[in-house]
């Protein structure tokens, strides 16, 4: 049986389990996907890895599935944190869904002194992060924090975090990464991307300061905060990440 669709749901997974669909999921598989009694569904749940299922039950408010064999385990992705200061709408989806397909496990938006957007709907981005992980193959979601202060997030900043400075003020320099970004480096890390206005001289100094902190050139040219953000991602998994 060759699933068409993969949907994330918040329910055990297992041999035999059944498990029972929302209105919206419901109407997402009978309406939209037009799938019927014994049509395969691959199912995730961010715990217990990928199972396929079938449609034991199909209405029009509700419905159930049966899974039936474990077709992947659970793959973690790397333990990446992606922090952003929020921009224009649709690009700030954009670089939610980009950070969930590309493997971060943790995605934090942060208010900068120049950030413009003062509020978020989290609920909102983390849908779309579900949504990327349904298409990308994924078998987790990363959670998608409320915005946060910037200054706050690094007063409490993890000891054995680095934290992987993207600063638009280098561009044009060498773009050699720090010695911090050794292949057998196991430790936790950020990527830290600006918002579109860059970083104040007050938070440059204040990243400067941190021993876990490094500051990095994305190339020749300043990019814009979505391009900039899956460019780090890139880098930072063709060099510590599990893309090689």
């Amino acid at each position: 049986m060759n699933a068409k669709v993969r949907l994330y749901v918040d329910h055990p997974l297992g041999e035999g389990q059944t498990v029972p669909l929302s209105r919206e999921q419901a109407h997402y598989l009978f309406g939209v996907m037009r799938l019927g009694m014994g049509d395969g569904v691959a199912l995730f749940n961010g715990r217990d890895g990928e199972w396929q299922a079938e449609v034991a039950e199909a209405g029009k408010r509700g419905g159930t599935l049966a899974c039936t064999v474990q077709s992947a385990p659970l793959r973690l992705p790397p333990d990446l944190w992606l922090l952003f200061a929020p921009i224009k709408k649709t690009r700030t989806d954009f670089i939610v869904e980009k950070a969930a397909e590309m493997g971060a496990a943790r995605i934090l938006p942060v208010q900068t002194d120049h950030t413009n957007s003062e509020r978020i709907r989290q609920d909102r981005l983390q849908a779309h992060a579900v949504e990327a992980a349904e298409q990308c193959g994924g078998t987790w979601v990363p959670e998608v924090a409320d915005l946060t202060r910037l200054d706050r997030l690094l007063s409490d900043w993890p000891e054995d975090r680095q934290l992987m400075f993207c600063d638009e003020a280098l561009a044009g320099g060498s773009s050699a990464l720090p010695d911090a970004f050794a292949k057998t480096d196991p430790r936790p890390w950020a990527i830290l991307i600006g918002p579109e206005g860059g970083f104040s001289e007050a938070e440059r100094t204040r990243l400067a300061a941190m021993e876990q902190a490094h500051a990095v050139a994305l190339g020749p040219r300043i990019l814009r905060a979505d391009t900039a953000a899956v460019a780090a991602l890139t880098l930072w998994q063709r060099q510590l990440g599990d893309w090689g």
